[in-house]
């Protein structure tokens, strides 16, 4: 039975991973081999595991996020030009940068991945127009949902000021 206390024992390599391309393909980007390595895909049954973890509590009931299941939500709309903006408002959520973070986009395709190089390579992780990518820890006291309509969402438990950055910018929810 896979859980937290074992999903690294689930890992795959880079090269068997359905995504790869998005991190080692010169068509999109080429990832230093230091944060290349520090990409855990996890295999199928991994996969599986943090896709029904996030089903199981119906994190995305409503969207962005079930009614009530976090105390705060804040948001964020990705647009040409803003790559800078989206990654301040990342770091803002002040998580350890050593912080591992689970990734999941489908069953059969999730991975782990150091909040930092979620950061520095969020649009690689994740393509407008055809991502729905659900980042959480095993806490799940927080989640970010990128959005395939150029959105993100952060929910949160613990104490969260939202940020007031894209206040006047339309999201759908």
């Amino acid at each position: 039975m896979i859980g937290f206390d074992n999903i690294k024992d689930n890992l795959i390599d880079i090269n068997d991973f359905r995504l790869k391309w998005r991190f080692t393909d010169k068509n999109y980007n080429l990832l230093p081999n230091e944060h290349l390595k520090q990409l855990k895909p996890l295999n199928k049954g991994a996969s599986n595991f943090l896709w029904n973890h996030i089903m199981t509590v119906d994190l995305h009931k409503d969207t962005p996020f079930k009614n009530n299941f976090f105390k705060t939500i804040d948001k964020a709309k990705i647009s040409d030009g803003n790559e800078s903006e989206i990654k301040k408002w990342l770091y803002q959520r002040g998580f350890p940068f050593d912080r591992e973070v689970y990734l999941s986009w489908q069953p059969d395709e999730g991975m782990i991945v150091p909040w930092k190089i979620l950061i520095k390579y969020f649009d690689d992780f994740y393509y407008s127009g055809s991502d729905d990518l659900t980042v959480i820890d095993e806490s799940l006291s927080w989640a970010l949902l990128f959005y395939h309509e150029s959105e993100i969402y952060f929910g949160s438990n613990e104490k969260y000021t939202p940020s007031n950055s894209f206040n006047d910018i339309n999201v759908i929810w």
